[in-house]
């Protein structure tokens, strides 16, 4: 069982039109943050019916799909190796983890890190240090900085906020909106665990929020409390 018996499987499956439309969707143009990605076509679900089948490839097999041109290629690899982190014992989960930090450069859409890093990233470091978050959130990468709030998701399930508050603070002043995106959207999961808690970050931060984030935050509030923080 090889990396190459995925790919194949996988490009069997491609759809042509389905590849166009992903390359439009996805902003592989000059200049955009997909740019010059490739695609075969698939779905999400037909993706992780491969993963499922590749269940078993050895992580080193695995790598090489992550680091493959095509973009389900790495999704697969990647789906892999959340599947994988998921079993039992704290050497298999640090192996993934290891893995996955060390190819975070093929991680390189917003598909690709949200799929992935709560599963492998946010899970390993439940309880542990979770420095290596704001080493990534002070990249001058986007991916890594997304990978870095997206993971905070895992602790969010577990009721633990501070670090998705902090991690928050640090991107607030980021120029991409796939980051005004991914802080909202965990400020918001933060909220239908703890509504306190969201507002009274608000409270402190919501005059520095770029629009976008600041809308994905609120967006399950009342209308009059999401206009309060609107016409902030």
């Amino acid at each position: 069982m090889t990396h190459q018996d995925v790919k194949v499987e996988l490009m069997a499956l491609g759809n042509p039109e389905k590849a166009v439309f992903f390359k439009r969707f996805f902003k592989t143009g000059p200049g955009q943050y997909g740019e010059g990605d490739v695609f075969l076509g698939l779905s999400v679900p037909q993706q992780r019916i491969v993963a499922q089948k590749y269940r078993l490839l050895s992580a080193d097999e695995t790598e090489k799909l992550v680091q493959d041109a095509y973009h389900e290629c790495r999704l697969t690899g990647l789906l892999i190796w959340t599947n994988q982190a998921k079993r039992p014992g704290e050497e298999n989960r640090q192996l993934i983890f290891d893995y996955y930090l060390r190819n975070k450069h093929f991680v390189n859409n917003w598909d690709l890190v949200d799929t992935s890093c709560p599963g492998i990233v946010g899970n390993y470091l439940l309880n542990k240090d979770r420095g290596i978050l704001y080493e990534l959130a002070r990249e001058n990468y986007l991916w890594s900085q997304r990978i870095a709030m997206i993971s905070t998701l895992a602790f969010i399930r577990k009721n633990q906020f501070q670090d998705t508050f902090q991690i928050a603070e640090l991107l607030l002043s980021h120029r991409h909106d796939l980051i005004h995106k991914a802080v909202g959207w965990m400020l918001r999961e933060v909220g239908k665990k703890n509504p306190d808690a969201l507002e009274e970050f608000l409270h402190d931060h919501a005059g520095r929020f770029p629009r976008t984030a600041l809308r994905y935050a609120i967006e399950r509030f009342e209308p009059a409390r999401r206009k309060y923080y609107l016409d902030l």
